[in-house]
């Protein structure tokens, strides 16, 4: 079950177990908390979370059999991800390990792509 967190850190590990236990929707939330107050700072960290929350709608999408919704939230992942590369911040390796976890969780969901 989702849980509310101030922490980046906490919301970022949080996630992680969420998407790692296929509960998808939980993952949105989690993340969800610190970035709908953010969500107008003109940020990239607060973007690249945004592009996660896409990643976790997709895949509970996939999860409801919707897959054209889907496909909309993962690309709108992919507009977003690119701001990991540039992005400097303590939080980069909690960052790179959720963008691994989310690319080898589409890979096992939808294997031809």
């Amino acid at each position: 079950m989702a849980q509310e967190f101030t922490g980046i850190t906490q919301a970022c590990e949080a996630f992680i177990r969420s998407i790692q236990e296929g509960r998808y929707y939980d993952a949105h939330e989690d993340l969800e908390y610190i970035w709908y107050v953010r969500r107008f700072e003109d940020n990239d960290e607060v973007r690249l979370w945004k592009g996660f929350i896409n990643a976790a709608v997709s895949f509970e999408l996939l999860k409801r059999g919707r897959p054209k919704p889907s496909e909309t939230a993962w690309k709108t992942y992919l507009k977003y991800s690119p701001f990991l590369e540039t992005l400097v911040t303590p939080h980069k390796e909690h960052y790179v390990r959720i963008t691994q976890i989310l690319e080898r969780q589409r890979g096992e969901l939808c294997p031809s792509f």
